[in-house]
C-alpha cells in the first residue's frame, strides 16, 4: 500500500492556532497538561513520604521510579483495550484511578510494600488510557496539524514537569507530604470531570475502534507481536526510544558529575534545568518554523545534536560549558517531530491506540533503565566518561537511522505487505 497524498499538501505547514482550534484536542491537551503537573507532584511527594518513613535512599528511589517500568507490562497485556473500548470511559477512568490511588496514599497509612504496589498497579493501566487519548488526538488532527499537536504536547509536558517539581517542593514544605498527595488527587479529579463532561461519548464505530475476538490479554499480546514484527513500525519505535534513553542515562549522572567536579551548591539544579529548556526551545522552533519535509530530513542531524554535545563531557567542562552542552542536547529532542507522520502512517487503523500505548510505555521503561546502566559504567570510568559514552551511543543511533534511506530523503514509510490488510511495514 502506498501513499497517494499530494506532496504539496503533505508539505503544508500548520499553525499552533489551527491545532488549538480543534475542541477535542484542546480538551485533551489541557487536561493532560494538568495531569502531568499532578504526576510530578505525586511522584516527588511519594518519594519524600517513603524516605521520611524509612530513611532509605534505595526505597525512596524505588518510589520515584515504580510508576514507570510496569507500564511496559501493562501495554503488552492490556494495550488492546485502547482500541476496543470508547475513549471517554477509558480516559475518565484513568484519571479517576490515579485520583483514587493518590487519595489512598494520602489518607491510609499502609506498609511501604503495599504503597509501592498501589502505584505499580496504576502504572499497569496507564498505557491504556494514554493510548486511547493519543489515538483520539491522531483522529482529530490531520496532516501537519497532528505533528504540531505532538509538539504542543511536548512543550506543555516539559513545562508542566518543571512546574510540578517546583510545586511539589513548595506544597510539601507548606502542607506536608500527605496533604500534598491530596492536592495531586484533586488535580486528577478535575481532569476526570472535565473529560467526562466535555468529551462526547463515541461508540467504537465512531472512533474506529475494533472490539476484536477473544480476551483482552490475548488480543493485546497478539497486537503487540504484530506491531513489533513489522520492520517499519519496529524501526520507528526504536528511533523514538533509544536516543532519549541514552540521554536519560547521562541526565541521571548530572548530580554526581556536579559533586565530583565540586561545583557550587545548587549548580546541579541549573544543569538539570538546561535539558528541558533546550527541549522547549527546540520543539517550538522546529515545530513552528520548519516545513514537514524539512523536519523529516533533519531527523538524523538533530539526533546527532542530542548525542555529540554529551561527548564533550569527556573533557569534564565547568558549569558554563556544561550548561551550553546540555542546552544543545535538549534542542536535539525536536528530532521526534520528524518521525510523527511516518509513524502514524505506518500504523494499522484498528491498532493505533495500542501502538501509542506501547510507544509511550517502552520509552518510559528504557528511560528508567538508562540511568541504571550508565550509572554502573560511571563506577569504572567516571561520570564524565559515562556521560560521553551515552552521547556517543545516541550519535550511533543517528548513524543507524542514516542507513535507512539516502541522506537527502525524508524518513520513509516503505511499501508494506498486508498482514490482514493493514500497514505494518515491510
Amino acid at each position: 500500500m502506498t501513499s497517494t497524498a499530494d506532496p504539496a499538501q503533505g508539505n503544508h505547514r500548520a499553525t499552533y492556532r489551527e491545532v488549538l482550534a480543534e475542541p477535542r484536542f484542546r480538551l485533551l491537551f489541557s487536561t493532560r497538561t494538568v495531569a502531568i503537573t499532578a504526576d510530578a507532584l505525586r511522584i516527588t511527594t511519594f518519594s519524600v513520604l517513603v524516605f521520611s518513613a524509612t530513611g532509605s535512599a534505595l526505597l525512596s528511589a524505588l518510589a520515584f521510579g515504580i510508576g514507570f517500568i510496569p507500564q511496559l507490562f501493562g501495554s503488552l497485556l492490556l494495550g488492546s483495550l485502547a482500541d476496543r473500548l470508547p475513549p471517554r470511559a477509558l480516559i475518565t477512568g484513568g484519571y479517576a484511578l490515579t485520583c483514587a490511588a493518590a487519595l489512598l496514599l494520602a489518607l491510609v497509612r499502609m506498609p511501604i510494600a503495599a504503597s509501592l504496589g498501589v502505584v505499580a498497579l496504576v502504572a499497569l493501566a496507564t498505557p491504556v488510557f494514554h493510548g486511547a487519548s493519543s489515538r483520539l488526538v491522531a483522529q482529530s488532527l490531520e496532516g501537519d496539524a497532528y505533528v504540531l499537536g505532538r509538539s504542543l504536547n511536548n512543550i506543555a509536558a516539559s513545562g508542566a514537569q518543571l512546574f510540578g517539581l517546583a510545586l511539589g517542593g513548595a506544597v510539601v514544605a507548606a502542607l506536608g507530604p500527605r496533604r500534598a498527595l491530596a492536592v495531586s488527587a484533586a488535580l486528577y479529579l478535575g481532569c476526570a470531570l472535565a473529560v467526562r463532561i466535555r468529551l462526547p461519548h463515541l461508540r467504537p464505530g465512531e472512533f474506529g475502534g475494533a472490539r476484536g475476538d477473544g480476551g483482552a490479554v490475548r488480543a493485546s499480546l497478539r497486537g503487540a507481536g504484530l506491531l513489533l514484527r513489522g520492520r517499519t513500525v519496529r524501526r520507528l519505535m526504536l528511533a523514538q526510544w533509544l536516543p532519549p534513553a541514552f540521554v536519560a542515562g547521562a541526565e541521571g549522572l548530572i548530580v554526581a558529575y556536579a559533586g565530583a567536579r565540586h561545583f557550587a551548591p545548587g549548580s546541579y539544579a541549573v544543569l538539570m534545568g538546561c535539558l528541558p529548556v533546550g527541549m522547549l526551545v527546540g520543539d517550538l522552533l522546529v515545530g513552528r518554523l520548519l516545513r514537514p519535509l524539512t523536519r523529516e530530513r533533519l531527523v538524523v542531524p538533530l539526533i546527532a545534536l542530542m548525542g555529540l554535545p554529551l561527548v564533550g563531557f569527556a573533557a569534564e567542562p565547568g558549569v558554563g560549558v556544561s550548561s551550553c552542552l546540555l542546552l544543545l542536547c535538549g534542542f536535539g529532542f525536536a528530532y521526534g517531530l520528524g518521525l510523527q507522520r511516518p509513524f502514524l502512517e505506518a500504523l494499522p487503523q484498528d491498532g493505533q491506540g495500542q501502538a501509542f500505548g506501547l510507544l509511550g510505555s517502552g520509552g518510559m521503561t528504557l528511560q528508567g533503565v538508562g540511568p541504571a546502566c550508565f550509572g554502573s559504567v560511571a563506577a569504572g570510568i567516571g561520570t564524565g566518561g559515562a556521560m560521553a559514552l551515552a552521547g556517543g551511543a545516541a550519535a550511533l543511533t543517528a548513524g543507524w537511522i542514516l542507513t535507512w534511506q539516502p541522506p537527502s530523503s525524508p524518513v520513509p514509510v516503505p511499501n508494506c505487505s498486508g498482514l490482514g490488510g493493514h500497514r505494518y511495514g515491510g
